[in-house]
């Protein structure tokens, strides 16, 4: 049988082969034909060389792509990959090579590469490990280790958990599994939807793989073979939820020029040489950037360097150019040191045996300035867990994706899975390094022992409840090995729902995807009810919220007010002298401001401030009556959707822009689209797709996307799914080959 291309009514593309191998070559090519400009996109932002046709404003990206050793991680761990399990690297390699032949079709369809001028490059076997790994790097939102020093230097460590909630940088996931025995036809069902930044096009794409293997259906990330976070096989399916466990850690170095080199101070003591070189970074229609790539034992330095945290060697290339004076060989690799290594370190030495310790030259350490180190597992291991993609594929059930996501590695997930047979899994997968407690709180001292990693953790497992089980990124299973959850409103809200109801089909779950009531809407309500003496116009505010459903609509009038106030609220609290010393955020690199800001901050973790017992002296009262009354004397005019919009990322912006509908829903409902309390109600994160994996029929499963299977811009096929993912419907899972258009043999 020759390798087959087919097509539903929705574009979606559906591949039959006669290989794994070869499935994988269908699966790069179709892709590139469908998202040429996504996947170049991707390629170059794990490169680190987006700005080369982006221009600046992918040069914060860039720097850090290129900092944190991106590109070198991704190609240690195809090394690793090839040397374990050679069969899936060549799976890997095959898809690679469908992209590349489909590159060249798909870019003549995508505008956006004529209008940036790019050529498509060529991608690499190791390449969809680095598109993985760049999607990935922030997943665990490492940076809010930086927001609870600032906290705690200003505020006190005990202030730290005021600010505690999901916040501006990560992404999360609604799912929940019902048994057998709670639904309609005795096979369980799963449902869910992951929580991402909107994209256009879409962070994930809808994908039929088969051969005479497997046959998945499921959503797979562009640029990555295989099926990982959501697939069907027929008789098995899964899902996943991101765990919010921490599993990244910041080290804070003690650093200093030599005439060798850079060194740093390791916790014996001893100043161990650092790897160094440097790197040239291309920005679209300005001079050249000069990078400094810096790697210490603990991992690459991330912020800083050895002039101090805002000491950013990073400059234009030329005679001033600060890199260039301190190495007399710019751009040359360091031959020797923990980043020219091709081997996985050993857990006792983090990245391998350490260089020759250096002279100890009577420098005082306290005086050295300071940097920044991220360690994080895959730069450790060389290992991404694409050893789980192929067993995934290849489960028949539960016990098969229960062995699969023992190799899982990156990022760490709640998973939830069901067969035929009754089997039911629900189980932390992921990995999580062994260390001291500090590390995951706060950014940890490099030169003192005691914060090197010994390992992996274990990762729990969990059983249903009344036969459901239910994740939505709370404090579960996984709160071991996290810190900070979401709070615990989409949760109990999905349990609540499902109690309701003794027994539930797949046809029933999309009542639940688009629940909009706000629970954490509550605590300003609360303080609403106590203001007394109001204005004429704000008290007969305070009464129409009080009697509001709490429902978050698009055509709800009340949840636009509501919102007024929340905002007001926020801004209210950030502006108090209290906080006054959070306002300016360090001198760090660009890339961390979301997690620094303070109105943001104050946003998401509002509920929390004001339910606290006492907030540094503010009058939380007067607050509210401040906003109230703002509001009271402007009220917004219209809908809660005329401000509530859908703004996708784009990497670049369309011509001719378009018409964002508004949203229903808001952070802490279950239809959870996201926009900034305080700042903007414009939505960036939200469902980045919706599915329902029913074990009874599998052609009775469903899903949709926000937008569309192509990222063709005027395809017919590019945004036809989101008048369904608006109004909460989804497109029926198509199985059968003969209800499909064939569209090419490859």
């Amino acid at each position: 049988m020759a390798t087959e291309i087919h097509r539903d009514a929705w574009g979606i593309p559906h591949l039959r082969a006669d290989s794994a191998a070869e499935l994988a070559h269908a699966q790069g090519l179709v892709t590139a034909r469908d998202r040429a400009w996504q996947l170049e996109v991707e390629r170059h932002r794990a490169q680190g060389t987006s700005a080369s046709f982006l221009g600046r404003s992918a040069l914060a990206w860039d720097r850090f792509a290129r900092r944190a050793r991106l590109d070198d991680t991704a190609r240690r761990c195809f090394t690793e990959l090839e040397r374990r399990d050679p069969e899936t690297a060549d799976w890997v390699r095959a898809y690679a090579g469908g992209v590349n032949a489909g590159l060249a079709e798909g870019a003549d369809a995508a505008p956006e590469f004529a209008r940036t001028h790019l050529t498509p490059g060529p991608w690499h076997p190791w390449t969809p490990l680095g598109v993985w790994l760049a999607t990935h790097i922030l997943f665990a939102g490492f940076p809010a280790k930086l927001w609870r020093e600032q906290v705690a230097a200003h505020l006190g460590a005990d202030a730290i958990g005021l600010f505690a909630a999901d916040g501006p940088g990560t992404s999360g996931s609604n799912g929940w599994l019902v048994s057998g025995e709670r639904t309609v036809t005795g096979q369980p069902v799963i449902a869910g939807d992951p929580h991402r930044w909107i994209e256009d096009p879409g962070v994930y794409q809808q994908i039929h793989l088969s051969c005479p293997e497997f046959d998945v259906v499921g959503l797979a990330v562009p640029g990555v073979p295989g099926i990982a976070h959501f697939g069907h096989t027929g008789t098995v399916a899964w899902a996943i939820t991101n765990a919010m466990a921490d599993y990244q850690d910041l080290y804070r170095e003690r650093l200093r020029r030599t005439g060798a080199g850079v060194e740093a101070l390791g916790p014996d003591g001893v100043w161990h040489r650092a790897a160094r070189h440097t790197e040239i970074v291309e920005v679209a229609g300005e001079e050249p950037v000069e990078v400094e790539v810096l790697e210490t034992d603990r991992g690459p330095v991330v912020i800083g360097g050895p002039e101090g945290l805002d000491g950013d060697p990073v400059d234009l290339v030329g005679p001033a150019g600060l890199a260039e004076a301190a190495d007399p060989a710019p751009g040359r690799p360091a031959p020797d040191g923990p980043a020219g290594q091709s081997a996985p370190a050993a857990f006792a030495d983090p990245v391998g045996p350490a260089a020759p310790a250096a002279p100890n030259h009577p420098v005082d350490p306290d005086s050295t300035p300071l940097a920044i180190t991220l360690r994080y597992p895959p730069r450790v291991t060389g290992d991404l867990g694409f050893g789980a993609l192929l067993p995934l594929l290849r489960a028949r059930r539960v016990a098969d994706v229960d062995r699969a996501f023992d190799r899982w590695a990156e990022p760490v997930n709640v998973v939830q899975a069901a067969d035929t047979e009754g089997g039911v899994l629900h189980r932390v997968a992921g990995w999580v390094p062994l260390r001291a407690e500090a590390n995951r709180l706060r950014v940890v001292p490099a030169w003192e022992p005691g914060h090197e990693w010994h390992g992996r953790q274990e990762t729990p497992r969990a059983g249903l409840t009344d036969g459901v089980a239910v994740m939505a990124n709370q404090r579960g299973p996984a709160g071991p090995l996290g810190v900070e959850f979401a709070p615990p409103h989409r949760h109990d809200r999905i349990a609540a729902l499902l109690a309701g109801r003794e027994r539930w089909s797949a046809a029933d779950m999309p009542a639940i995807h688009t629940d909009t009531h706000l629970a954490s809407a509550s605590a300003l309500l609360d303080h609403l009810r106590t203001l007394d003496a109001l204005t004429p116009e704000a008290s007969a505010l305070r009464d129409r919220l009080l009697a509001w459903d709490r429902r978050m609509d698009a055509d709800s009038a009340d949840a636009a007010l509501y919102s007024a106030v929340r905002g007001a609220v926020v801004r209210q609290l950030a502006a108090h002298p209290a906080f006054a010393a959070l306002a300016a955020p360090p001198a760090y690199p660009e890339l961390f401001r979301p997690w620094l800001a303070l109105l943001p901050r104050v946003g998401f973790a509002l509920e929390h401030l004001l339910r606290a017992e006492e907030l540094h002296g503010i009058d939380r009262p007067s607050a509210v009556r401040a906003a109230v009354e703002e509001v009271a004397a402007r009220p917004p005019a219209g809908v809660w959707g005329d401000t509530h919009r859908l703004a996708p990322w784009r990497a670049l912006e369309p011509q001719t822009p378009y018409d964002e509908p508004g949203l229903s829903g808001d952070h802490d409902c279950v239809l959870c689209t996201s926009g900034v309390p305080g700042l903007t109600d414009r939505a960036a994160r939200g469902p980045a797709a919706r599915y329902v994996w029913d074990l009874a029929r599998r052609e009775d499963s469903r899903w949709v996307v926000p937008l569309g299977a192509s990222g063709v811009p005027g395809s017919p096929h590019h945004r036809d799914q989101l008048p369904l993912w608006l109004a909460g419907d989804l497109v029926p899972v198509v199985t059968d080959w003969a209800l499909l258009k064939k569209e090419t043999d490859v």
